[in-house]
Formats: structure tokens, sequence, C-alpha cells
């Protein structure tokens, strides 16, 4: 067997068991927040289409998923906000960021009450609760019972789904005497 093939193989493993680990743990309804009559943003597919990405587009205007450990995000460290890639509403802090094991990028909880939506899925044959942009209807991921205390919720997110600004960033311009 040569070198190449192990990766590859290994590749597929890694991205399989982080897809499986993405199963929902419970029947609880979403939260309460706003619903999908108050988004804001609204654009037509076209209009979507010419501004964002193609990763991008995929995912949050087709419901698409990166394929684990390949998004940008997955592994990123650096202090800051994790913003909606079509919209710019802020999404998710850095100090709500985790570890997860899954290859995407994972929050124990949103940036403000009101950032996010929840709605039921029942595609690929499982239930899951999709996690949605609140300003633009597009879609992040999904959310799971299995994150880490205080709020036992792991939000797994596509990277493509994200911008960041770093904490650096809003001090950008500003003399030091």
């Amino acid at each position: 067997m040569s070198y190449t093939v192990i990766p590859t193989h290994l590749l597929i493993v890694l991205s399989f068991v982080g897809f499986s680990s993405c199963r929902a743990q419970s029947d609880a309804p979403p939260t309460e927040g706003p619903t999908l009559d108050s988004i804001a943003v609204q654009k037509s597919e076209s209009e979507w289409r010419e501004e964002l990405p193609h990763m991008a587009c995929f995912v949050l205007r087709e419901k698409g998923t990166e394929r684990a450990f390949t998004g940008e995000f997955w592994d990123h460290h650096e202090k800051g906000v994790y913003k909606c890639a079509g919209c710019g509403l802020a999404l998710f802090d850095s100090e709500h960021k985790f570890e997860s094991g899954t290859g995407w990028p994972s929050f124990f909880q949103p940036a403000g009450a009101t950032s996010i939506l929840e709605k039921e899925d029942d595609s690929w044959g499982m239930r899951r609760v999709e996690v949605l942009c609140s300003s633009c209807g597009g879609h992040l991921g999904h959310v799971f019972e299995d994150g880490p205390r205080p709020t036992g919720l792991r939000y797994c997110i596509n990277s493509a789904a994200l911008k960041f600004e770093s904490d650096s960033a809003s001090v950008q311009g500003v003399k030091y005497d």
C-alpha cells in the first residue's frame, strides 16, 4: 500500500466519524427566539450567487456541508468574533469556541440570544436541529446536545458560512501616544 492511499483512507474514516458524531441527542424543541418571518436581509438566489464565493453559497444558500477538517476555522484559535459570511451579523465569539474533534468549528453558545434561528431538520434520515443566521436565513450548521458546560450544546458550524474579525481589527487605525 502506498503512503498516499493511507491518508486518503484516514480522511474518509475521519470524515465519517465527524459526520456520524453530528447526530441529534434529543427530541427537545428548538429554543425561543427570532423566527424565519423576522429575516431582514432578503435577496434573490442569483444575487446571493453573484456576491458569495462558491463554497459559501453552497453552504449558506443550498444547505450544503463542507468536508470535515477542510474548513478555514476548524483549527482556528485567534481571539475575535465569527460573523455570517452572507450578511456580517455577529454569530459566535471565540471565547465560546471549543475543540470538538469533529473537524468543524464548534461553539457552546451563540454571540447573542437573537443571533441565530433554530429549525427542526429531518433530512438524511436523521432528526437534527438546523442553525440559521437570524438576519439573512443562511444555513450555518446544526446544534447538538453533546457539548461542554455550561450549556451542554455543540453548535457544529461550517467554516464557509463564517467570516472572522479579530479583536485586533477593532483597534486598527487608532493612534497611541
